[in-house]
C-alpha cells in the first residue's frame, strides 16, 4: 500500500471497495489521477492541520471525476454531478452517516467552483486543492520534491497527462456544451473545437424578455 509522509490509503472495506470500483469503471489516465488527488489533498489537509475524514476525503477523490467517463457521456447534466450521485449511490450502501454522505456529494459537485470549497468542510476543500495541484500545478512548491515524486511513481502521470486530460473533459463534456455555461468547463471545449460558442451572460440579460 503506497504511502507518503504518513499518508495512507484508508484500509477499510469501503476503501477497497470504491478502488476496485473506479479501476473497473475509469482508464489509467482518471484512475490514477484520481488517485494522486486523494494524497496532494490529504497531504495538504495534515500541512495545515485540518480535521479531516481519511476515508470520506478517498471516496471523493476517487469519485470526483468519474462523471467523464463514457457512461455519461450522453447526459445532460454538469459532469461533477453525475460525479456526485454516483457516489452518493454507491456510499448508501454502507454504514454511512448521510450528513458524511452530503459531504462527499459536496466535494465532488463543486470541485471546479473556484472561491467556494475552501470555506467548507475540509473534506470538501481538499479535494479542489488535489484536483488543482494535478491539473494545474496550483500549489506545486507546497510539497516536497520527495513528495511528489513518490506519488509520481506510484501513480504515474504518463507520457503526456495534460494534453491527455484536456482530451478527457472533451470528451466528457462535448455532447453537453450548455452545461458548461458559468464555469471553466467552457475552455476545453473552446481549446478542443473552434466552432464552439460560449454563452454571454450580459448578452442573456440584454435579450431577456424584461423591457427593462
Amino acid at each position: 500500500m503506497t504511502s507518503v509522509s504518513v499518508i495512507t490509503i484508508p484500509d477499510s472495506q469501503l476503501a477497497r471497495d470504491v478502488t476496485q470500483f473506479i479501476r473497473d469503471t475509469e482508464d489509467d489516465l482518471l484512475f490514477f489521477h484520481s488517485s494522486r488527488v486523494f494524497f496532494w489533498g490529504a497531504l495538504t489537509g495534515t500541512r495545515k492541520n485540518l480535521q479531516y475524514d481519511s476515508e470520506l476525503l478517498y471516496v471523493a477523490a476517487m469519485f470526483h471525476d468519474i462523471g467523464l467517463t463514457a457512461r455519461y457521456h450522453d447526459s445532460q447534466r454538469r459532469f461533477e454531478v453525475d460525479g456526485a450521485d454516483a457516489a452518493r449511490a454507491f456510499l448508501r450502501a454502507y454504514a454511512i452517516a448521510e450528513a458524511d454522505i452530503e459531504k462527499v456529494w459536496t466535494a465532488i459537485a463543486l470541485h471546479t467552483t473556484p472561491g467556494i470549497p475552501e470555506h467548507m468542510h475540509p473534506e470538501i476543500a481538499l479535494v479542489q486543492v488535489g484536483a488543482g495541484m494535478d491539473v494545474a500545478g496550483r500549489g506545486y512548491e507546497g510539497f516536497s520534491d520527495d513528495q511528489r515524486q513518490t506519488v509520481v511513481k506510484a501513480y504515474p502521470r504518463g507520457p503526456d497527462f495534460k494534453n491527455g486530460m484536456i482530451d478527457a473533459f472533451y470528451e466528457g463534456m462535448k455532447r453537453r456544451p450548455n452545461t458548461t455555461f458559468g464555469t471553466f468547463n467552457d475552455d476545453f471545449l473552446a481549446f478542443k473545437d473552434p466552432t464552439f460558442q460560449r454563452a454571454d451572460l450580459c448578452s442573456i440579460i440584454l435579450h431577456s424578455p424584461w423591457d427593462h
